[in-house]
C-alpha cells in the first residue's frame, strides 16, 4: 500500500480511536501499521515515488545465523562478548567533570583494546531491564591517553551491531583513538525498539531516556581515559531526533551533535504528533513546552551540529533537517550574555558515486581580523543529500538502511565532532 494513503487511512482510524476514548487502542493501532509497513522494505533506500519507509530493518533472510552480526569495521575487533555485571561501577559525579578524567584502563572491568564487546549496564530507577550497550575500544587506546568518545543512537528495529556495520564507525574512529558507544533500545521500552524522542517523560534533562544514555556514558568515563571535551552524539531516524533532545538538554556534557534522517528536539508530545511531524515536519506550537507540560529548557548556548537529511526522504520529511538548523540559529541569535549571529557559505558537490548534495555552512560573523587570521568559528553544517532516501549516506551495504552510494555521513561527522571540543 502506498505510504501516503496508508497514512492518511491510518491517521483516520486513530483519531476516531482516540475520539471515542480507546487511547491504548489508537497507540497499537500505529505501532502495529508502522511495524508492518517499514518490515517489508530492506537496505537500499526507495525513491519517493514508491512511498517506501524503511525505517525498519528487514527480517533475516534463511540461513542468517542471528541479527546480530559480527561488525567488519576492522580486523582486529572480536566478536562481541556479553559482559554482566553484578554490580556496577562507581557512576561518575552528576555535574559533567570540567577536566579529562585520569586513565582508567586498568580497571579490572575495562573492556580491552582492540575489543566491540557488549556489555550488560545496571542503573537506578530504570523503567526496563535489562540493559545494554556496546563499546568500542580502538586497538591504540592506553591508560595513558585521554580519548574523545563518540555516543551513536540506532534507528528503529536497528540494533548496535547492525548500526556499527551499516555506519561504519568502528572502522573510522580507530585512526582517531576514538572510543565509540552503541545503547541498545530494548523492545521492552518500545515494540520496535525506536528510542522515545516523542514522549514527554524522555524529553527532558535527568529523567527518562536522556538521563540512561548519559548514565552510559558516564560508565564509560567511570572505567576509560575519556577526554570530557570531546564526547559527542550522533543518531539515525528516532535515534537522530534522541541526539537532538541530548544535545539540548546536555549541552555541558556532548561537544557537538550529529543528527541523519532525525528531527528536531521538541518535535512532538505523543504518537499522533510523531507522526505528523515526521511526514511534514514539526509544526509551530509544537516546542511549546509548557503546554505539553514539560520543563523548560535551560538557556545555554547549543553545541555545534551537523545534519544530513535526503531531500526524497519517505519517512522523515527533509523539512525536520531545516527546523534542526533553524532552532540551533535561533538559539545562537539569543544566547544569554548577547545574541550571535551567523554567516551562511553554501557549497555544491558530489559524491564518488555521483550523487549529488548541497552543504551549507553556518559561521559566527566577523570573519577573520588583520590581528587574527583565524576563521570564524563554524557552528552548524545542513547536507542537504539530492534524491536521497531515507538511510545513513555513504554506508556499508552489509548493515540496515544505509546508502553506499551517498557521500560520507560517518567522516563528514566525525571531522566535524573532532574539530569542535567542548569549550
Amino acid at each position: 500500500m502506498d505510504w501516503n494513503l496508508n497514512l492518511k487511512r491510518l491517521m483516520g482510524e486513530a483519531t476516531q480511536l482516540v475520539r471515542s476514548g480507546h487511547l491504548a487502542d489508537a497507540t497499537r493501532a500505529i505501532q502495529q501499521t508502522l511495524g508492518g509497513a517499514v518490515a517489508r522494505h530492506g537496505n537500499a533506500p526507495a525513491p519517493a515515488s514508491a512511498g517506501a519507509t524503511p525505517l525498519q530493518a528487514p527480517s533475516p533472510a534463511a540461513g542468517d545465523v542471528s541479527p546480530w552480526r559480527r561488525t567488519t569495521a576492522t580486523e582486529d575487533v572480536e566478536d562481541a562478548v556479553v559482559i554482566d555485571r553484578s554490580a556496577p561501577p562507581p557512576q561518575a559525579d552528576a555535574q559533567a567533570p570540567t577536566t579529562s578524567r585520569p586513565a582508567a584502563n586498568h580497571h579490572p572491568q575495562a573492556e580491552p583494546p582492540g575489543s566491540f564487546t557488549r556489555v550488560a549496564f545496571a542503573h537506578p530507577g530504570l523503567r526496563h531491564h535489562p540493559h545494554h550497550y556496546h563499546l568500542y575500544v580502538p586497538s591504540g587506546a592506553t591508560a595513558d591517553t585521554p580519548m574523545p568518545l563518540v555516543l551513536m543512537l540506532h534507528g528503529c528495529t536497528q540494533n548496535p551491531v547492525d548500526f556499527a556495520t551499516g555506519t561504519g564507525m568502528n572502522d573510522a574512529a580507530a585512526p582517531t583513538n576514538a572510543l565509540v558507544l552503541y545503547p541498545e533500545q530494548p523492545h521492552s521500552a518500545n515494540p520496535n525498539g525506536c528510542w522515545n524522542w516523542f514522549r514527554p517523560g524522555d524529553q527532558h534533562r535527568d529523567g527518562g531516556e536522556p538521563a540512561l544514555l548519559v548514565a552510559m556514558v558516564r560508565d564509560v568515563m567511570a572505567r576509560h581515559p575519556v577526554d570530557a571535551q570531546r564526547v559527542y552524539v550522533a543518531g539515525l531516524s528516532a535515534g537522530g531526533a534522541m541526539a537532538a533532545l541530548l544535545g539540548r538538554e546536555y549541552p555541558d556534557v556532548f561537544a557537538a551533535v550529529g543528527v541523519h534522517s532525525g528531527l528536531q528536539a521538541g518535535a512532538a508530545h505523543n504518537v499522533m504528533g510523531a507522526l505528523s511531524a515526521m511526514k511534514n515536519g514539526a509544526k509551530p506550537g509544537a516546542f511549546d513546552h509548557s503546554a505539553a507540560g514539560i520543563a523548560s529548557a535551560p538557556a545555554l548556548v547549543p553545541p555545534p551540529l551537523i545534519v544530513f537529511h535526503g531531500d526524497a526522504d519517505p519517512t522523515v520529511h527533509a523539512h525536520n533537517g531545516e527546523q534542526l538548523i533553524e532552532a540551533t540559529l535561533s538559539a545562537l541569535a539569543t544566547a544569554p550574555g548577547g545574541g550571535q549571529t551567523t554567516v551562511e557559505t553554501v557549497h555544491k558537490g558530489r559524491s564518488t558515486s555521483g550523487q549529488g548534495y548541497t552543504r551549507k555552512v553556518y559561521a559566527l560573523a566577523g570573519g577573520p581580523s588583520a590581528a587574527n587570521a583565524l576563521p570564524s568559528p563554524v557552528v552548524a553544517e545542513h547536507w542537504v543529500l539530492h534524491g536521497a532516501g531515507h538511510a545513513w549516506a555513504g554506508g556499508h551495504a552489509g548493515g540496515s538502511h544505509t546508502d553506499p552510494r551517498g557521500v560520507g555521513a560517518t567522516q563528514e561527522m566525525l571531522r566535524f565532532f573532532l574539530e569542535h571540543p567542548r569549550g
